[in-house]
């Protein structure tokens, strides 16, 4: 269906791509992996037209429809997220938008005289509704918006309203009700909650039409494609299988290149040392010179080219006493809105809880409570004896001062630490070379989400409290900071929908429901045996 064939790009000074091929199948799910900045966006824009490769040719059968969902979503605001959503479906949504019209004024005493004319049109347009699927439709887009987590009062309400995230999947949506024959999806996981992932899963792995998508999260990954398209150092490679198989694949021909590189430098190493040693004795002239000759026809192999990571060392943390934090009959209430009503709850030393619940459940307001940031209306909140507590909210990022550089905020934050150190921390989040002279306010949310991080594990407290860490994070990053965390001493409390991430690092389960609050011994791993669900919000 879509096919790139030798294209090569370069954006400023950065070779993206030097004759790179590769191609999307009628109806094959695709992952585009590759490190952050090799092109991924580009590729994307490449097969929608919006660029031009400089040389090859991107293209694409005749007659074929391309959804393209990317992270920058534009304005919306003005009609309501059900108008929003369904404008994504071309002509049927401007005659939906009519429809309404008519209906307001038609219950409007003013415009009686017009009643007429105005039933008369009302049953026409209905007639081509009706026609172009429209009342269907609705009902699809109803069924899209409630799979990404809206409420039905959202879907009445104005887009821009809306926080940059809710947009997002408002923009999400409007691909998915489109249907596509093919299907761009630039980090569709990102801003979603793990219900919403989940039922994104299941709708994507029943589109019949191509697939090609980009996510840091690849237990997501796994579960849609068949087929990885990797960006590395200008070239695009195919690897047939999920995400897991990839990664399996891509250690085994970098171990096989170090091997054939390793037995080559060897020989070479031994035919030079020969070559030295005789080049000065007439008797051996002759192997000398044909010696000579071999090594220069020999074709040589490259080593593997290394991706950077950089293993994150945590610093002890101070220990704490065994009780960490103890919650004792906390209400709290927003409005006329219960979130917890004598809520009694404690987390002891080397504890680390996972927060689940649908979103409004309270998920984020627990944090809030446990840290300080926010007042029970009754009860207490008491911290434990020589508790050092530290924070990572979503609002982190605004402690970054706009004129500072990525090196100077670190520097200001730990004024003793060395310049090495420093680095080393930097280049674990992220920020290596030259990008510790950027200054703060031209970073990305997902740097500057890095940062804060970087800040706050660097002089570690023994109380982590965590609130979607892994949101922007790439694998790379993420694994890293999984790492660090697997070996960190403290105690932890956190929230994220990266069922990766969860696995990985909880030992309790806090769920919050409807039916009131319910704590499993064990991680999520064990949650979501005994529960037969890997989120609060899937139960039947």
């Amino acid at each position: 269906m879509i096919r790139l064939d030798k294209i090569a790009k370069q954006n400023g000074n950065q070779l993206l791509f030097i004759e790179a091929s590769a191609a999307l199948q009628r109806g094959e799910k695709v992952g585009l992996v590759g490190p952050n900045g090799a092109g991924k966006t580009t590729l994307f824009r490449m097969i929608t037209g919006e660029e031009q490769p400089d040389e090859g040719q991107v293209s694409s059968d005749r007659g074929i429809t391309i959804g393209y969902f990317s992270q920058d979503v534009g304005e919306m605001a003005g009609r309501s997220v059900l108008s929003e959503v369904m404008d994504g479906a071309g002509p049927v949504s401007a005659i939906a938008a009519e429809l309404r019209e008519i209906e307001t004024a038609l219950a409007d005493p003013d415009r009686a005289d017009e009643m007429e004319a105005l039933v008369e049109r009302y049953g026409e347009v209905q007639g081509r509704f009706e026609e172009l699927g429209g009342y269907a439709l609705e009902g699809r887009a109803h069924e899209v918006l409630a799979g990404l987590s809206f409420s039905p009062e959202m879907v009445e309400g104005d887009v821009g309203a809306l926080s940059g995230g809710w947009k997002m999947r408002v923009a999400l949506a409007r691909i998915l009700l489109m249907n596509p024959d093919v299907m761009l999806l630039d980090e569709p996981s990102n801003h979603l909650d793990i219900e919403s992932l989940i039922w994104l899963e299941d709708f994507l792995r029943g589109f019949d039409g191509a697939l090609l998508m980009t996510s840091h999260d690849r237990a997501f990954m796994n579960r849609i494609v068949g087929k990885i398209i990797e960006i590395d150092a200008g070239s695009l490679t195919t690897y047939s299988g999920d995400y897991a198989f990839y990664e399996q694949q891509r250690a085994q021909n970098e171990a096989q290149q170090q091997a054939q590189f390793e037995r080559q430098q060897a020989m070479l190493a031994k035919e030079i040392k020969f070559i030295e040693r005789f080049k000065a004795r007439a008797s051996h002239a002759a192997q000398v010179q044909s010696r000579v000759k071999k090594l220069d026809k020999i074709e040589r192999v490259e080593p593997p080219r290394r991706r950077q990571s950089v293993a994150f060392d945590f610093p002890a943390a101070p220990r704490s006493g065994d009780d960490v934090i103890s919650l004792k009959a906390v209400s709290k209430s927003y409005g006329s809105r219960t979130i917890y009503d004598g809520l009694d709850f404690g987390i002891r030393r080397k504890e680390r809880w996972c927060v689940m619940g649908v979103n409004g459940a309270g998920k984020s307001t627990l944090l809030k409570l446990a840290t300080g940031t926010t007042e029970p209306d009754s009860g207490s909140v008491t911290i434990g004896a020589s508790v050092k507590l530290g924070y990572f909210a979503q609002h982190a990022m605004d402690t970054l001062v706009g004129e500072q550089t990525v090196f100077e905020f670190l520097e200001e934050a730990f004024p003793q630490a060395g310049q090495g150190s420093l680095r080393t921390l930097a280049g674990c989040f992220g920020f290596s070379g030259d990008d510790v002279e950027k200054r703060c306010r031209v970073l990305s949310g997902g740097e500057k989400a890095r940062l804060a991080m970087a800040k706050m594990l660097y002089d570690p407290p023994n109380f982590l409290v965590l609130d979607e860490p892994t949101n922007h994070l790439d694998v790379g990053t993420k694994d890293m900071l999984i790492a660090a965390l697997a070996q960190y001493e403290g105690t932890m409390l956190f929230v994220s929908h990266d069922r990766h991430f969860l696995a990985a690092l909880s030992n309790r389960v806090l769920e919050l429901t409807p039916e009131g609050i319910h704590l499993y011994g064990g991680g999520y791993s064990e949650y979501v045996e005994k529960t037969g669900q890997e989120a609060p919000g899937l139960r039947h």
